[in-house]
């Protein structure tokens, strides 16, 4: 006599996915902002000695940068989450015309987990029983039923994120004595950068250290490139 098979708990994994998804947006919004806003900042500053303008166009390129990363996300996103539901309109007609190819594909899933084909097809007949939609977009495509990315959440953390990643460069540009602006914006571009890169290695899984040296990388070539710029205007 089998077992009763209590259902997979989706939830965690779920609102783990959509918290991973929301600091990814977050990540990324902040390394925007900081090369971005030290991009016009280091052009500017280099056509100019105007403390004013330097400020003024390195704050108009942190807002811009900011609604810019949070619209992108909001779009981004809300795709997704569009795609999830066909995803699920897809599998709730495929239950009706094809029970049985759902209930194969249920099965499969867990023999590719080392459970016999026997013991797989009465698992997938329990869990299709107690709950047939949520069962099938789980086990084919880790989706939970009724629970989508939230696309307002990616947009207000890459906004926030592009805002206060650029506010870095901005306040090392505009506050440190005119002397010091230079160094004292790199110097915290820079660690900044790293931080990010830090940040979305541990996201992804990946390199930590090919990341952070990449962002450091990426954000010295973008200081040289923009002064080289504003040397030319």
């Amino acid at each position: 006599m089998m077992k009763t098979i209590n259902k997979p708990k989706t939830k965690d994994k779920q609102t783990m996915a959509e918290r991973a998804n929301t600091l990814r947006a977050g990540v990324l919004g902040a390394n925007d902002g900081i090369l971005t806003v030290v991009g016009v900042l280091f052009s500017v500053a280099a056509a100019t000695t105007n403390q004013f303008t330097i400020f003024i166009a390195g704050l108009s390129d942190l807002l811009a940068c900011a609604f810019s990363m949070a619209s992108g996300e909001y779009a981004s996103v809300s795709s997704q989450k569009d795609t999830e539901k066909a995803v699920v309109a897809e599998e709730s007609r495929l239950l009706e015309t094809d029970p049985a190819g759902e209930k194969q594909a249920v099965a499969d899933y867990y023999v590719a987990r080392g459970v016999t084909a026997e013991t797989a097809g009465q698992i997938a007949d329990q869990l299709l029983h107690e709950d047939a939609l949520g069962t099938v977009i789980r086990v084919k495509y880790g989706l939970k039923k009724d629970h989508y990315m939230n696309p307002w959440y990616a947009a207000f953390a890459s906004l926030v994120s592009a805002a206060s990643g650029g506010i870095f460069p901005l306040f090392a540009m505009t506050v440190a004595p005119v002397a010091w602006q230079w160094p004292a914006t790199i110097l915290a571009v820079i660690p900044s950068v790293s931080l990010t890169g830090y940040l979305s290695a541990k996201l992804g899984n990946g390199l930590v250290k090919n990341a952070m040296i990449r962002n450091v990388v990426v954000g010295i070539i973008t200081m040289i490139i923009h002064y080289g710029i504003g040397q030319l205007m």
